[in-house]
């Protein structure tokens, strides 16, 4: 065991501040990563405040996690000391079950691992990346490509991959058009990477406040969803819409602004109940779908997709000391685009 340095949430209702907390040995399969930026994502708020159920607190969170490689297990062959290396939203699964073996370990039939606040394989309870280390078996531990700057990749472990994997599954690409709900840390991301894979890509935001960053980011058209003549503009235009925003929609709407077999994804986590209406769905043969970020395998390709194209988080890097501002910022959408921890700051 090693003592390492957090900065957790004590309960739902009190502010995070810096524990030290311990980490297993490393083992013959584990990596042990000194922790050099971790961003902040809406789902860590949600999960410190207990809006997504019982937490075992105290509770440090954090899964967009970028360092360099430590120590190493006498079996791991894929990663060596001095590697910049991430580690995303999970960080163990069962690796037998037919979708583990598929490489889609985000649903692995056993529930996969959590970063933080799960159950390990080996009975303790995750703690995220806002500490000073981790500890992660080799095969949850991706490779930061050379020519991305550190800070920044930090949110593609979570951000990233999210949109990057619903974009390529439903084939976003030249002569496709894709619809972005939101310009927030997810949406930001999805209209960088859906421009650079060739689609031409549309914000549909509340208001225009944003539209110079969202043309900026590679969208070719930015639409006020406040504006109702938005929705007859833009009827049966979109191959894909993705929805980034974590809050009630008219499905309906969204839903007919759908081409012939086009498709609607949720990826934004809103608590309430989204209704559908069936006419909605049948009058383009539309899909109504959700995704729910990627597994290893898709998360290395999409790291390795934005170093070819130049791609990396738009942030604001922080110290631990402004963690608790940062939550309220982000509820109050004050941030372009993401938050990134400075974990040096952490001792």
């Amino acid at each position: 065991m090693s003592t390492a340095y957090a900065f957790a949430a004590p309960s739902a209702t009190e502010p995070l501040s810096t524990i030290t907390i311990e980490r297993r040995e490393v083992g013959p399969k584990d990596v042990l990563i000194d922790v050099a930026y971790c961003g902040i994502c809406h789902s860590d708020i949600h999960t410190v405040r207990g809006e997504w159920g019982p937490v075992p607190y105290p509770l440090a969170p954090g899964h967009e996690i970028v360092g360099t490689v430590a120590a190493v297990g006498s079996e791991v062959r894929r990663h060596q000391v001095g590697d910049l290396v991430g580690v995303g939203c999970m960080v163990n699964s069962c690796g037998e079950c037919e979708n583990c073996l598929a490489g889609e370990e985000q649903h692995c039939l056993q529930g996969n691992v959590g970063t933080y606040g799960s159950i390990d394989r080996d009975g303790t309870i995750t703690q995220g990346g806002y500490s000073t280390q981790v500890v992660v078996v080799e095969d949850f531990v991706l490779k930061i490509p050379d020519g991305i700057d550190p800070a920044a990749a930090a949110p593609l472990l979570c951000a990233g991959i999210t949109t990057y994997s619903p974009l390529r599954h439903w084939g976003a690409g030249p002569g496709k058009k894709v619809a972005v709900i939101g310009l927030g840390g997810l949406g930001h991301m999805a209209v960088k990477l859906a421009a650079a894979m060739g689609a031409e890509v549309t914000v549909l935001s509340q208001s225009l406040k944003k539209q110079e960053d969202g043309l900026r980011l590679g969208a070719k058209a930015y639409y006020a969803t406040s504006d109702p003549d938005t929705f007859e503009t833009l009827k049966r235009s979109f191959d894909l819409i993705i929805n980034t925003v974590s809050a009630p929609l008219d499905i309906d709407a969204f839903l007919g602004l759908l081409r012939l077999n086009g498709a609607l994804v949720i990826v934004g986590a809103p608590p309430q109940a989204l209704p559908v209406h069936a006419f909605a769905l049948m009058g383009s043969r539309a899909s109504f779908a959700g995704s729910n970020i990627g597994g290893i395998r898709e998360t290395q390709e999409m790291l390795d997709f934005c170093a070819e194209h130049g791609l990396a988080a738009d942030i604001e890097t922080i110290g631990v000391d402004k963690v608790n501002e940062a939550y309220e910022r982000v509820l109050a959408s004050d941030v372009r685009y993401r938050f990134v921890i400075d974990v040096s700051t952490l001792r």
